[in-house]
């Protein structure tokens, strides 16, 4: 079977190229960039992945140079292409304007990976340094308004590079241009057939079950009632039957409103045998009382998961010489907490924390699908036969509504920023900053931002669509922008952030909100248009009350994310509903991307 080499230079896409090359039918690996050339031999084609490092940096990822005397065509993509331009004789210089999130890109050359393209088409960018002048050999291929080579190419060695992400979903034609490099310049042949990929699961479970002395150990999994956990455990059920493996559901506290109850009947409803219930809402509260640190938070959830499966594991029941763990991971759990050899850590995942890590070195954890995206999984379940009620649930992280509680140590006021608010106005906007820092991704790297708030103008979305971008790209100390539904117009002088920690009583207030929000969207028939809507509370005051946070976006693997615009009208509807809410001062609409935010604020 033919296959291409995915060259994994650390980006934050590297897994998504290979898998977007495998949906198009040609078997996809991935090795290090720094693989010796005479490894690569036997490819039909080498891709060069992104990275958060930079050319100019000592120790940077760079690959064999006899690569690029090897005969088989290399697409070098962001990253990839500044390392072919170095390596060939280009140039290569730290950027003065930064390019993260959509742009337009003008061809220059319709032929060979551009094919079948348009004049102008829309690209995702993720990027500061870029290529000032290209190899000898090379020619332009494409070109941005702040981006002169996006893209260029060598026909005769067939060499091409890219410095926007064609993997991305965002990337609208993105896929024809692997396709125009896979078959058009490589030649492939669409031969690999992912619908074998639940047998292979399954086999790989067998195998992984069993311990040294070839025993066949049993699975304990911790469920949460999400798409990623439900297929892994239906997986197992199905590889090793069901005598052989348990599921746990811990309420933490920070679920939402009625969502035991709810995984408890759909469990049931399934047939997958019943659901141990084990309450921990005390012990977690307990243990983040006072904190006030992201990561710390993220950390301690961590932490005390993991004791508490060690408490359950420690029963005689689950004696770990016959049990294992079984986790719903998948692929961006591993490469955001910097899971690949040069990848920056973006976030903590809960089921990444040290302890977690420390079981898997010992190979006491089953993850069956830590090489799959969520729509992989959903795709895996649907062959599973379970139902569109369970697979289509928007995605809900592991630590649950506390990553999506914002705390705040000390009191805290808006600061304005001359900058922004100058360009702000020129679309009719105010605007100000907020210290509450919240998570990015640019450039593959993970950055702290402060909150940029849009208020005193209407809604519109196709001009907010591009303040978004300008602000974020023109100013690196914000990497998030919301703009206020209620109340439209802000002023500063009645506004603060008032220091909080996670209490129930503020949990409390945000199951309430996002069971509104979620009814809501159900009932507008926007849900299953939104891919994922985090409701996020910020301790923003004032009455002595917080602001609500709404992120509807759409996504097809969490990688990449767009905001969804949902119609002026119901967006006012919405903000009037949970404005009626007690303790609630504010309404915020978070209109980023990501890049440059993450899904989530934390």
């Amino acid at each position: 079977m033919e296959k291409v080499v995915v060259l994994d230079s650390g980006g934050q896409y590297c897994h998504l190229i290979a898998r977007k090359i495998r949906e198009l039918g040609v078997y996809a690996e991935i090795r290090p960039v720094g693989t010796k050339a005479s490894r690569l031999a036997a490819y039909r084609g080498v891709v060069i992945s992104g990275g958060p490092a930079s050319v100019f940096e000592p120790g940077s990822p760079q690959p064999d140079p006899a690569l690029f005397r090897l005969p088989i065509p290399i697409l070098g993509i962001c990253y990839g292409q500044q390392l072919m331009a170095q390596h060939l004789g280009g140039k290569v210089e730290p950027g003065h304007t930064r390019e993260f999130g959509e742009a337009s890109i003008t061809v220059k050359s319709r032929r060979s990976i551009f094919a079948g393209l348009a004049e102008r088409e829309r690209v995702w960018m993720s990027h500061g340094d870029y290529v000032s002048q290209m190899p000898p050999g090379f020619r332009l291929m494409a070109t941005t308004r702040d981006c002169v080579v996006a893209a260029m190419g060598d026909e005769s060695r067939r060499f091409y590079a890219v410095q926007f992400h064609p993997e991305v979903a965002h990337t609208v034609h993105g896929q024809k241009i692997l396709s125009n490099f896979l078959f058009g310049v490589g030649g492939c042949k669409p031969e690999w057939r992912p619908a074998d990929r639940v047998a292979q699961v399954e086999a790989a479970i067998r195998r992984q079950v069993r311990d040294r002395q070839a025993r066949e150990r049993k699975v304990l999994f911790f469920l949460s009632g999400g798409v990623d956990s439900t297929v892994a455990f239906t997986l197992a059920v199905r590889a090793l039957g069901p005598d052989r493996v348990h599921a746990i559901y811990v309420n933490t506290g920070f679920m939402r409103q009625g969502e035991t109850k709810e995984i408890s009947e759909v469990f049931e409803h399934l047939g997958l045998g019943s659901l141990e219930v084990v309450d921990e809402r005390k012990r977690f509260f307990a243990a983040l009382r006072g904190v006030t640190d992201p990561e710390t938070k993220r950390k301690i959830i961590g932490r005390l998961f993991v004791d508490v499966q060690d408490h359950i594991l420690a029963r005689r029941r689950y004696s770990t010489k016959e049990w294992m763990l079984g986790q719903g991971t998948i692929y961006p759990d591993t490469i955001e907490s910097g899971g690949t050899q040069h990848a920056e850590v973006i976030k903590t995942h809960h089921n990444r924390v040290d302890r977690i890590r420390q079981l898997i070195a010992e190979k006491r954890v089953l993850e069956p699908l830590s090489q799959f995206y969520k729509d992989e999984v959903r795709r895996l379940g649907h062959a599973l036969g379970l139902p569109d009620s369970v697979l289509r649930r928007h995605p809900f992280p592991g630590p649950g509504l506390a990553i999506r509680c914002l705390c705040a140590e000390k009191k805290l006021y808006p600061e304005p920023d001359e900058g922004i608010a100058t360009l702000a106005a020129q679309a009719g906007y105010q605007a100000f900053l907020l210290p509450l820092h919240s998570v990015g991704v640019q450039g593959d790297m993970r950055t702290y931002g402060k909150l940029t708030v849009l208020h005193g103008a209407e809604i519109h979305h196709e001009v907010l669509a591009e303040l978004t971008t300008r602000i974020t790209n023109s100013f690196p100390h914000t990497n998030r922008v919301a703009v206020a539904l209620w109340p439209c117009e802000i002023d500063l002088a009645q506004w603060h952030i008032r220091r909080a920690t996670l209490t129930p009583q503020r949990i409390h207030l945000l199951q309430e909100v996002d069971h509104i929000v979620t009814r809501f969207l159900h009932e507008q028939f926007l849900y299953d248009l939104i891919w994922q809507c985090p409701v996020v509370l910020l301790p923003l005051s004032r009455n002595g009350g917080e602001t609500v946070a709404l992120r509807p976006i759409s996504s097809v693997d969490g990688m990449t994310a767009e905001v969804v615009h949902i119609p002026v009208p119901q967006l006012a509807q919405l903000a009037h509903e949970l404005a009626q809410v007690d303790g609630i001062d504010g309404v915020l609409f978070d209109i980023s991307n990501k890049p440059p935010s993450t899904i989530e604020w934390e």
